[in-house]
């Protein structure tokens, strides 16, 4: 079994390698999943709304 303290002076090590994104790049990133996640949003909910009225439309004509 690894020693904790072993442990985090390893992860500890392994995060002084990473390369954090810029303010501007984070940003920029957050930005385009909410607009992405938005339009999957809007399609969904087209596709529902249409199911929706195309199901009562043939559940009335019965």
């Amino acid at each position: 079994m690894v020693n904790p303290w072993q442990f985090l002076k390893e992860a500890k090590s392994e995060l002084t390698k990473v390369v954090w994104p810029s303010r501007k790049e984070t940003i920029r990133v957050t930005i385009a999943v909410i607009v992405i996640s938005l339009a999957v949003a809007v399609f969904l909910g087209a596709i529902d709304f249409g199911l929706t009225n195309l199901v009562e439309f043939i559940a009335n004509n019965q």
